[in-house]
């Protein structure tokens, strides 16, 4: 009797001691999981802003530390850490960035070009699929199954490159909208041809079967993505939802779409939040410009995520063992398929050789392919292919190639050829009145182009008498967004008398331009606001105070009535900013310098700025002073 209650006493503390490790290694290990996710964030925000600094697409530091983190130190392993969650995650995040990118599909960005991106999307994807697949097959020792599966991975470009890439390159605008459009509507075209492809394979190569399977795709994408978008416009124009929860509601409701179509018909769900971010960008009266905001954020940290993970799973020596061979299967996609589907999808356009030649050489792979290739991989493998990994490493060498040799190569062709943007030196001015004009011309007899915004017919008359460029409307209206040019602009100076103006532009613009480049001026409603916070608007709304507190609409404008003006110095060695100010006195409110570089530097309240020999400052001179100055000789 003792001894079996001793017996039960030492199985009960055994199970409570099993109970306790399992415990605590599972703390450790979710501890451990945590750590690890937030270091891969941190990595991937970290090579965004080194992306940014260094002008080049973050993809580049991107599969760089995925390749250092995963097979070459193995600090990052996706399969152990995430396990079956991994392509599940990866396919929500994949159909974010989607809708992200479709939703800023504006039919009318698209205009006289419509037909090119058309073509590309389906002749071009079809010559693509099948060109990749002839010449994968006969340059490697690999079946037709998985050379023509990987000609079908490959025929996707993406947003998550195509559209980095184009901020560094900055084409001309005909160009960009063509590979902006190409690249988020070929991806869930691309997605659903492997699908097919797979299905093709796996099914014992029945044609009907793939037919059927492709027809029920399109339908199921297509209605859902339609439907959904309907739905939540009707949400968004009758206010049903609060502001709040606008973003996260936009953000369940595609998650929902993308996995129910999925549900419904495998791989359809990429075809279907494509065309519920189409339909949603150019329906009336519906504003989606927040929702968008929130999206790119979402898709920054989606992308940086993605990226390192999958190029963490890479095997470096399947990469090495692929041979000189897949080099040459590099080469082809560049410069044979690609130039070859552009010419086919372009003629008749109006293209300009310039623009084809850019358009040939612009097609880097993305998100989709490394994600499709690693799920179908894994699936085929399961099934008894062999060959299946190398799938997953011709990708990634293509994607790694394409990224790598294009990033470097796309902005210096661009100049070459002559269809880039200029750049943005250009300055948007809210306003038309007597300060904004006395400013506008000052930077402008220094050589940066200036556009008047006003909504006062006299404003724009007296600017237009001086040649300046004008915009007359209201700034933040529909037709402002439609109609006014901002090509080679890229700073906005509210200086209109309103504050509420003012504010309306650097919330409006804030997204064009970018926070640190969108300024105000202290308006003269503001002034008084001193004593009263309820007359001053709130800070969030405005951009950077110009000049420096002190420096207000009305201090300017009395200046310019009793003859002060805004002249441009050049500084020497001999000739530096104290004895500037020893010249023209203490009075003297410093606007503007220019530096070596011909760069426009500006003075506000936030930092100052170290001026050189060889720079020219831009400074409103009181009229004692500058009567001083005449006196002095």
């Amino acid at each position: 009797m003792a001894f079996a209650k001793a017996q039960v006493i030492c199985e009960h503390r055994g199970t409570s001691l099993r109970t306790n490790l399992t415990r605590t290694l599972l703390i450790h290990v979710t501890e451990h999981l945590a750590l690890l996710i937030a270091l891969i964030g941190l990595l991937g925000i970290s090579a965004q802003w080194l992306a940014w600094r260094l002008q080049v697409p973050a993809i580049l530091f991107l599969l760089l530390i995925g390749l250092v983190a995963g097979p070459m130190t193995n600090l990052i392993r996706p399969d152990e850490l995430f396990g079956d969650l991994l392509f599940p995650l990866v396919s929500l995040g994949v159909a974010v960035i989607l809708f992200e990118g479709s939703l800023t599909l504006r039919l009318e960005e698209i205009k006289g070009h419509g037909n090119v991106v058309t073509h590309l999307v389906t002749i071009g994807v079809f010559v693509t699929w099948l060109s990749t697949g002839i010449i994968t097959w006969w340059l490697l020792d690999i079946s037709a199954e998985i050379a023509f599966l990987f000609g079908a991975v490959v025929t996707v470009t993406g947003p998550t490159v195509i559209v980095p890439l184009l901020r560094s390159v900055r084409p001309v605008a005909s160009v960009a909208n063509i590979l902006r459009w190409e690249g988020i509507l070929v991806d869930p075209i691309g997605a659903l041809l492997a699908v097919l492809m797979f299905e093709f394979i796996v099914s014992g190569q029945q044609e009907g079967h793939t037919a059927w399977l492709f027809a029920k795709a399109l339908l199921v994408g297509g209605g859902a993505g339609a439907g959904a978008a309907l739905l939540l416009a009707h949400v968004l124009r009758h206010h049903l939802l609060p502001d709040y929860l606008h973003n996260v509601a936009t953000l369940v409701w595609v998650l929902s779409v993308f996995a129910l179509a999925n549900t419904l018909q495998h791989e359809s769900g990429l075809l279907a939040v494509t065309v519920m971010g189409m339909l949603l960008a150019n329906l009336r009266q519906v504003q989606t410009d927040e929702i968008l905001g929130f999206k790119e954020s979402l898709s920054l940290l989606i992308i940086a995520l993605l990226f390192i993970v999958l190029a963490a799973r890479v095997e470096l020596a399947q990469l090495l063992t692929l041979g000189p061979q897949a080099l040459l299967v590099l080469l082809a996609l560049m410069v044979l398929v690609r130039p070859l589907v552009v010419i086919i999808c372009s003629a008749g356009a109006g293209l300009s050789w310039r623009e084809k030649t850019l358009l040939a050489w612009i097609g880097p792979r993305g998100i989709v392919a490394a994600a499709v290739s690693a799920v179908f991989a894994l699936q085929l493998e399961s099934k008894g292919y062999p060959e299946a990994p190398l799938l997953v490493s011709l990708t990634f060498m293509v994607i790694m190639g394409t990224v790598v040799i294009q990033s470097a190569t796309a902005r210096p062709l661009a100049h070459w050829l002559g269809v880039t943007e200029p750049e943005p030196r250009g300055i948007l001015v809210v306003g038309g009145n007597r300060v904004a004009q006395a400013i506008a011309t000052a930077l402008a007899e220094q050589g940066f182009s200036v556009l008047i915004a006003d909504n006062d017919w006299q404003h724009i008359r007296a600017a237009r008498m001086k040649n300046m460029a004008t915009y007359f409307g209201h700034i933040v209206s529909q037709h402002a967004d439609q109609h006014l040019d901002l090509v080679g602009i890229g700073r906005l100076f509210a200086l209109s008398r309103q504050p509420s103006l003012n504010a309306l532009a650097c919330v409006r613009y804030r997204t064009e331009f970018g926070t640190g480049n969108v300024f105000f001026l202290t308006a003269p409603e503001e002034e008084t606001a001193v004593r009263s916070d309820k007359r001053s608007v709130t800070p969030r709304l405005n951009g950077r105070r110009l000049f420096g507190t002190a420096v207000t609409f009305n201090c300017l404008a009395t200046l310019l009535d009793d003859g002060a003006e805004i002249r441009a110095t050049p500084l020497t060695e001999t000739f530096d900013f104290n004895a500037y100010l020893q010249r023209y006195g203490g009075d003297v409110i410093p606007l503007f310098a220019v530096d070596d570089k011909d760069q426009l530097r500006i003075f506000t309240d936030e930092q100052t700025i170290t001026l050189n020999p060889g720079w020219r400052i831009i400074a409103l001179i009181p009229n004692k002073a500058l009567g001083d100055t005449a006196k002095n000789g």
